[in-house]
């Protein structure tokens, strides 16, 4: 397993982590099997927005013993009360609920507490207005949340929320299908989704993903909106090469789902590869390197890719980013024209003339 680092609070997470959505479909003793059989395989961080109450306790059952070692994020605004998942922004509701689901999860404490589903304007004036915020804020000052999140599909909210300085997490919808406006959650154009990615590493905010298959669209190609299926490897690779996200958050039901998320793990290469969407890209996303590497081999052994993700975190504020160019054994000065990265790109953008741009930014 793959681990990156939370920058704003030195978490040590796994790049595949566990959705609750649909954990309650396996029953008690298959459901405990398997999220015993995640943390095995090295899965150390699981989201608790579920889909009913009925899956708590397994998790609470299958980590009794390891609390220390995985990482929960819990939703305040999730509620339970019915006994299936609902969503609220009243105080009480919340505090009770949050209550609950420590007692089912065997624990005093919750390390990323996420202000819940951020969709709408009116969403985060009702979490101020209500006090839930504050009491979010007490609840870290008491040591019962470590860290405050944000949850939402909309990336302006995102931003604003950012603008407060109390986040260190963004769970947000990323996939192929969403980042290019296809999707009942592809909120934002192309350049405002990516302006939130980039932020969001510029600063050390981490991204937890969900949606990644696009609520399973893209896993068939009778639904995908490129006409092409795409596979579970390819769409966590996806992902994971946004600036920001740390972990992919896919909702499994049984042990089967799970060993398929964790094909991810010995993934060749050529598995991960993506670049098929590069043929249905949409006008606004066409010349933009998305880090794909699907230039790569370059002959003269360029990270095309990371060469080109240093050089836009830097334009997005990122004061590491240069640091970390300079430190790459071969930089964009190393470029010597010769055509191969245009040739192979999926998204027709001019590496080469990139490559002589990104050496003037930066010196080098």
């Amino acid at each position: 397993m793959e681990y990156r680092i939370n920058k704003r609070t030195q978490d040590k997470i796994s790049v595949i982590g566990l959705g609750a959505s649909s954990i309650s479909q396996a029953g008690s003793k298959e459901a405990v099997e398997t999220l015993k059989m995640a943390y095995e395989n090295g899965i150390n961080y699981f989201d608790l927005a579920a889909g009913d109450a009925e899956c708590f306790p397994f998790y609470g059952e299958a980590f009794k013993d390891v609390r220390d070692k995985v990482m929960y994020q819990i939703h305040f605004g999730a509620n339970y009360e019915s006994g299936t998942y609902g969503w609220t922004t009243n105080l009480d509701k919340i505090n009770k609920s949050i209550a609950w689901q420590l007692e089912q999860l065997k624990t005093d404490y919750i390390d990323y507490g996420f202000i819940h589903c951020l969709d709408e304007e009116t969403d985060w004036d009702n979490y101020v207005k209500n006090g839930v915020l504050d009491y979010m804020k007490e609840s870290k000052e008491k040591g019962i949340v470590k860290h405050i999140g944000i949850s939402s599909h909309t990336p302006r909210l995102v931003q604003k929320a950012l603008d407060t300085g109390l986040i260190d997490m963004v769970m947000f919808s990323i996939n192929p299908g969403y980042d290019y406006h296809h999707g009942d959650y592809a909120n934002g154009s192309t350049d405002e989704r990516t302006s939130l990615y980039k932020r969001c590493e510029s600063e050390g905010v981490g991204i937890s993903v969900m949606k990644p298959f696009s609520g399973g669209q893209l896993l068939d190609e009778r639904t995908s909106p490129f006409g092409k299926k795409l596979t579970r490897v390819q769409c966590i690779q996806y992902a994971l090469d946004r600036p920001g996200v740390l972990t992919v958050l896919p909702g499994i039901r049984e042990k089967e789902d799970l060993k398929e998320l964790l094909k991810y793990v010995d993934a060749t290469p050529e598995e991960k590869d993506y670049s098929i969407i590069g043929k249905f890209a949409p006008a606004d996303v066409t010349g933009k390197c998305v880090y794909c590497n699907h230039c790569m081999p370059c002959p003269m052994n360029l990270d095309i890719g990371l060469i080109n993700k240093y050089y836009d975190l830097s334009l997005a504020g990122d004061n590491l980013a240069k640091d970390h160019y300079m430190n790459l054994d071969k930089t964009a000065k190393d470029c010597i024209s010769c055509g191969h990265c245009n040739s192979r790109c999926p998204f027709s953008v001019d590496q080469m003339s990139r490559m002589q741009v990104i050496k003037e930014y930066f010196g080098k």
